[in-house]
């Protein structure tokens, strides 16, 4: 037996002993192509899947690779059986090509191994779109291109698709070394090493992939510098109007752009200009359930070479089919991470395209390129004239009662008073709990009811420093630039969704000279514990641990 800090088990899941010496050395080479699972306190659990291998080998990870890296960590022998799924998994991407045809309008699915051809002919989904060419390539037409690359991965075989993009109207951009404002600027090392990675040598099956870094590490920047290397017509995609006007801020204040080039399409304006900025609310908006959705157009029409998806772990389920129609534009995919509540994380693989970059966001704060963050868990008792209304609750209402359970205003105003001179944002789910808050600690709030210009107005007097304290509904959690934020405190969430979680501590991890802190209130014997525990499973895969403590203490 080594003393090493892994155990592989013959059902693929991995065991880490957090406490071990190498544990961090160990977990930053698993995250390249497993899954956490779960994160007590003691032993970490990873999975080994079908989608994360694919992953990893898109990123140019061998099977080999792989196979060294569990053999070096694991402190018993590996099974066969994880031995030959890694092997199998890992080595179907590249099994499956799509390469050009002589006719623009077809395209060439090349499969070379007769048994993959016999199960793929065998799918009527697949075969549907299917014309036999020779013995190893089948013909598909152009418009079907994102249809066949979905059923592939469905049926377990991943395409690798090599045909040339589109590089569209070209948009001349280039990027300052001293922003608008007059503060030097230049792209970081992995900044740009995000960039290269997506785009590669912007030839065959480059040019469309996701990009993973932590909040607060740049991702504008990195779709910035991919917009100044294609120089083309760009449609960027995004959470909320705050997050649009931040993204055109962000180009007017970094590139040699004119306010005149850049389009706002949103409730509030239909500009579309060669750099346009919307949302995805109002590309999927429509009079009524049934009725059509009046501005996708935006995305099939508008001449793009680059589509842009911010926070791509959000897409909904219409633009997911429209993207599919949209596979000979460069396509490029911004977030935190993969993790989608839904399940639906094959078909950004397929649609979007593969991860192409990811860095630990541990390796960033030891860099200095995001704050030190501390994570703590608060439970706290519910008062004794809840817990039988709580008891008698359905398992929703259950997790609403302990969400608002009343004596986390004692919490907050105690954390209040240790963070004298911090900024702080209140962030929670259910808006009556937040205007007591507001109500409570005397300090704005912002939900998704305040118009976007007092939102405008006050998420700028906190970045100035005249307000110090912000109450924010979940429309906060993603794609706003609040750089002075040092504490954020969760009172409530959306169950248990570890993207959610991700992107509230987001909020803080702007680099500064303070550390930041996360704090969770959490109701003791509730729900409302495991809902927490799952939230904070990204984190933890993330090198991030929840110091846990009861209130009162």
């Amino acid at each position: 037996m080594k003393d090493t800090p892994l155990i592989v088990q013959s059902d693929r899941s991995l065991l880490l002993d957090v406490h071990h010496r190498d544990s961090e050395a160990c977990r930053s080479d698993l995250i390249r192509f497993c899954e956490l699972v779960k994160s007590p306190e003691h032993v970490h659990t990873y999975t080994i899947t079908a989608l994360s291998l694919y992953n990893a080998s898109a990123l140019g990870y061998s099977t080999s690779t792989i196979m060294e890296i569990l053999d070096r960590w694991s402190r018993f022998p590996i099974a066969d059986s994880v031995r030959f799924f890694v092997e199998d998994m890992a080595s179907r991407w590249g099994k499956v090509l799509l390469i050009e045809h002589d006719d623009p309008s077809l395209y060439v699915l090349k499969i070379e191994n007769e048994r993959i051809r016999s199960e793929v002919v065998r799918r009527p989904a697949i075969a549907k779109l299917l014309r036999v060419l020779d013995e190893h390539r089948f013909v598909i037409e152009a418009y079907h291109r994102g249809e066949v690359k979905l059923q592939m991965i469905k049926a377990g075989w991943p395409v690798d698709d090599r045909i040339p993009l589109s590089r569209g109207e070209p948009i001349p951009m280039t990027l300052r070394h001293t922003t608008a404002g007059g503060a030097p600027f230049a792209v970081r090392p992995y900044q740009e090493a995000a960039a290269s990675a997506f785009l590669g040598d912007l030839g065959p099956g480059t040019g469309y992939g996701v990009i993973l870094m932590p909040c607060g590490s740049g991702k504008t920047v990195v779709g910035m510098r991919i917009m100044e290397r294609l120089a083309t017509r760009t449609l960027i995609v995004t959470t909320n109007v705050a997050a649009v006007r931040q993204w055109k801020g962000e180009l007017l204040d970094k590139s040699n752009l004119k306010a005149e080039e850049i389009g706002e399409y949103s409730g509030d304006r239909k500009e579309v200009r060669p750099i346009t900025i919307c949302t995805y609310q109002v590309l999927t908006w429509r009079r009524d359930k049934e009725g059509p959705f009046l501005h996708l157009d935006l995305l099939t029409e508008g001449g793009w070479g680059l589509i842009i998806y911010d926070e791509v772990h959000m897409l909904p389920a219409p633009i997911f089919k429209v993207t599919a129609e949209l596979q000979a534009i460069h396509r490029l995919g911004l977030t935190a991470t993969l993790v989608r509540e839904d399940g639906r994380e094959n078909e950004v693989f397929s649609l979007v395209g593969p991860k192409r970059y990811d860095v630990p966001w541990s390796e960033l704060e030891e860099q200095g390129y995001i704050a030190t963050a501390y994570c703590h868990e608060i439970r706290i008792d519910l008062p004794q004239e809840l817990e039988i209304p709580y008891a008698v609750a359905t398992k929703r209402e259950k997790y609403r009662i302990a969400s608002e359970n009343p004596r986390k205003a004692e919490v907050i105003k105690a954390l209040l008073e240790h963070h004298p001179d911090d900024f702080i944002l209140i962030i929670g789910q259910y808006l009556t709990q937040l205007k007591e808050i507001s109500e409570l600690v005397g300090a704005p709030i912002i939900t998704g009811s305040t118009p976007n210009s007092r939102r405008d107005e006050l998420y700028n007097a906190f970045r100035e420093g005249s307000i110090r304290i912000l109450v924010v509904s979940k429309v906060a959690n993603f794609a706003i630039d609040l750089p002075d934020a040092s504490v954020a405190i969760q009172v409530s969430g959306s169950f248990g969704s570890r993207s959610e979680e991700a992107q509230r501590l987001g909020r803080i991890l702007r680099p500064k000279r303070r550390s930041s802190f996360f704090y969770s209130i959490v109701t003791r014997f509730s729900n409302e514990e495991e809902f927490a525990a799952n939230r904070q499973k990204f984190l933890a895969e993330q090198g991030y641990s929840y110091e846990v403590e009861v209130w009162p203490n």
